[in-house]
């Protein structure tokens, strides 16, 4: 399988008398075309074990392995950690973070030209995307000029833009009302399928833990697989 597994990663912040072991042994696998959820109290790891999928910060132990390859295995095995996260890994956060001065085709199509395609065929690519999300009549748009739900469809265009294996949503719903945190959750459940891309949504938003077949719970740096309420595919999430 490739998608995401993760075997006994452990994360220790500092050393002696004061080291905190914030992940203390987790184990994680996420299929192509699945969207899990993560969830947990405040300080429980998720933010550390987000960063290290991200390959944001270095694991202390265990074993990482991303789109079938191994990233990490007691030690990284990948040389240029930012092409990694250029090229596998993609990124949704609460807030879209948009870049402000570019519109929204070449938000989404500006990582594609870092990693060295032509400009045409990135904006092609991110073309494509913006109309499988329902935003592409807003692609000349810039970002000020779009509504919240728009900004949010755009990031998750970018997050779209090189094919990524792994795409990470760090509360991706949490500033967002009911309906729209539904069309978005929607929206990452048809994408995962469409792209057989593996997706974890670390949330604290009630309104859409429902929503997943699979939650990994976290608490004192371990997790626990819990099975969801299974209406996890787009036609079944209602509002």
């Amino acid at each position: 399988m490739s998608g995401i597994r993760i075997e006994a990663l452990r994360k220790r912040y500092g050393s002696g008398e004061t080291a905190v072991d914030a992940l203390k042994g987790v184990d994680m696998e996420v299929a192509p075309g699945e969207v899990v959820g993560l969830i947990g109290p405040s300080g429980s790891g998720k933010s550390t074990l987000l960063k290290c999928l991200g390959a944001v910060i270095e694991p202390t132990g265990g074993k990482m392995v991303l789109g079938g390859k191994t990233i990490y295995d007691d030690g990284w095995k990948i040389s240029d950690l930012r092409m990694l996260r250029r090229d596998s890994i993609g990124f949704i956060f609460q807030a879209p973070y948009l870049i402000p001065f570019l519109n929204a085709l070449d938000n989404v199509a500006l990582l594609p030209m870092l990693a060295g395609h032509p400009d045409d065929e990135s904006r092609e690519r991110a073309m494509e995307l913006l109309e499988a999300l329902d935003v592409a009549h807003r692609a000349a748009a810039m970002p000020s000029q779009l509504s919240g739900g728009e900004q949010q469809r755009v990031s998750i265009a970018r997050a779209l833009a090189n094919h990524p294996p792994v795409i990470l949503a760090d509360e991706p719903t949490a500033p967002l009302d009911s309906e729209r945190a539904l069309s978005v959750v929607r929206i990452l459940h048809s994408m995962a399928h469409q792209y057989e891309t593996a997706i974890i949504v670390v949330t604290h938003d009630e309104k859409i833990i429902p929503t997943f077949r699979r939650i990994y719970r976290i608490r004192d740096g371990k997790t626990v697989e819990e099975a969801g309420e299974g209406r996890s595919t787009a036609e079944e999430i209602t509002e």
